[in-house]
């Protein structure tokens, strides 16, 4: 049997946002299924296996973070699959003006630091899983902008001149095509008249913004894929994009 759990995105944080952290991705690909697996496939490790009986498994599946109203992220939910557990993605920073600026929450994949210069996004992998289900968020040093979000496979980038793009996420056939999940969000970055937002991350990550209002150039994580929300710099108010929502994938040989 082979399965695919991937928890809830966070939400983007907002007025100096950073992109929110992945949910965290876990598989696991039985050598006889017939599939391409991502490189996070952890078959090899014992513990990682669930075997399938006739019986009734537990199954959650994480909802997405919310993003933040001028101020952070909210992180996402975990989804869980019998014994294997995903961490729902860690909320973006944000938070502007001085003295709100807050670092990335830590997660399945973390989410991007907040404006201002030296914050930290925070961390993937938390709880430390084998191999890891995500990575860190991106930091900043740059007064107004933010990181962008971990994902399952990179790291959140740093604010630089435009706000820091998400990580990338993993990409499986498990469902037959290849589809990436687990996406980091976009930073914020002011960029006028241009918009300073950085990518989301592949794998669902929304995109960052700059824009005010009910409005904002920062998009949602993508549903069902567990993608970072993006974060928003405009304001106030300024609004981060929500998370996605995770989803659990389970493929076997019925006869």
């Amino acid at each position: 049997m082979s399965h695919v759990v991937v928890a809830g995105g966070a939400g983007g944080g907002a007025h100096g946002g950073a992109g929110g952290g992945a949910g965290g991705f876990r598989e696991v690909k039985n050598p006889a299924t017939p599939y391409t697996a991502s490189p996070l496939d952890g078959y090899p490790s014992s513990p990682n296996r669930v075997t399938v009986t006739a019986t009734s498994f537990p199954i959650i599946v994480g909802g997405g973070g919310a993003g933040g109203c001028n101020t952070k992220g909210v992180s996402g939910g975990v989804s869980t699959f019998s014994t294997v557990t995903s961490a729902g993605g860690g909320g973006g920073g944000g938070g502007h003006p001085a003295p709100n600026y807050v670092d990335g929450a830590s997660g399945g994949s973390g989410g991007g630091a907040g404006c201002s210069s030296g914050k930290s996004g925070g961390s993937g992998n938390t709880p430390p899983v084998s191999p890891p289900q995500g990575n860190n968020g991106g930091a900043t040093g740059d007064p107004f902008g933010g990181g962008g979000g971990g994902g399952a496979t990179a790291v959140g980038a740093v604010c630089a001149t435009i706000g820091g793009a998400g990580g990338a996420g993993a990409t499986s056939s498990i469902i037959a095509s290849p589809t990436a999940y687990a996406g980091g969000g976009g930073g914020s970055k002011p960029s006028i008249p241009a918009d300073g937002g950085g990518a989301g991350g592949t794998g669902g990550g929304g995109k960052g913004g700059n824009t005010s209002g009910t409005m904002p150039s920062n998009s949602q994580g993508t549903t069902n894929t567990g993608g970072g929300g993006g974060g928003n710099h405009g304001g106030p108010p300024a609004f981060g994009a929500n998370g996605g929502s995770g989803i659990v994938i389970i493929r076997y040989k019925f006869q």
